[in-house]
């Protein structure tokens, strides 16, 4: 999986769907400051990657949950990559809403999942694992059995792995933090001197401020 990691993140890299500026950091939607922002869904609009991040989502999908039985994304950010891999797999496809819809049938659950199912969950991107687990919740309370999750990519902060070790939940990712900073720092993406201040934010990003 090393490699696949390495390449993957020299895509991402290649595209620009990873943003490193540590001198003018990104705001979360969490408030948190960051001078690191992944936006993966930009591999939806280059077709050869796009097909990449399907087959690889599959192959991990087969080496880790081949018992499962149907696909459900979060929304938003993984609907696209969900259907694709639930396509490509055969099985049927179902997305997780944050809340639920607030007309019409009020759904959380888009789509036809059998209570008992074994159903696989495909993220886009794990940052503390919140909106990601919430999924899980909703699945479970559905009466499915979440075999596990598979993501483009993950932070790997203490906070999401710790939150998914209690929750029960294997998490396969086709890159990480580690991967695309070493790939970054080779290729010249950013200065050698910047991966301190990245390590330093990942180390605590809630309270991470920059330095004047």
């Amino acid at each position: 999986m090393s490699a696949i990691k390495k390449t993957f993140a020299s895509k991402l890299l290649e595209v620009k769907a990873i943003k490193l500026q540590p001198g003018n950091p990104f705001t979360w939607a969490s408030g948190w400051k960051s001078p690191f922002y992944c936006d993966n869904r930009k591999t939806l609009s280059f077709p050869q990657l796009r097909d990449f991040v399907k087959l690889e989502l599959c192959h991990a999908i087969q080496e880790n949950f081949p018992e499962a039985e149907a696909v459900a994304g979060v929304a938003t950010g993984a609907i696209a990559q969900g259907a694709l891999v639930a396509d490509e797999l055969s099985l049927p496809f179902a997305y997780v809403r944050s809340k639920p819809k607030d007309h019409g049938m009020e759904n959380l659950i888009e789509g036809e999942l059998q209570p008992g199912a074994k159903v696989v969950v495909v993220e886009d991107l794990i940052s503390t694992g919140g909106s990601s687990l919430k999924a899980v919740e909703a699945l479970r309370k559905h009466g499915c059995e979440v075999v596990g999750m598979v993501a483009s990519y993950t932070y790997g902060f203490p906070v999401a792995e710790k939150a998914f070790a209690e929750a029960g939940v294997k998490l396969i990712t086709l890159t990480d933090y580690e991967h695309v900073v070493a790939q970054a720092a080779e290729t010249g993406y950013i200065a050698a001197g910047d991966i301190t201040v990245l390590n330093e934010w990942r180390q605590n990003p809630s309270e991470w401020k920059r330095e004047a």
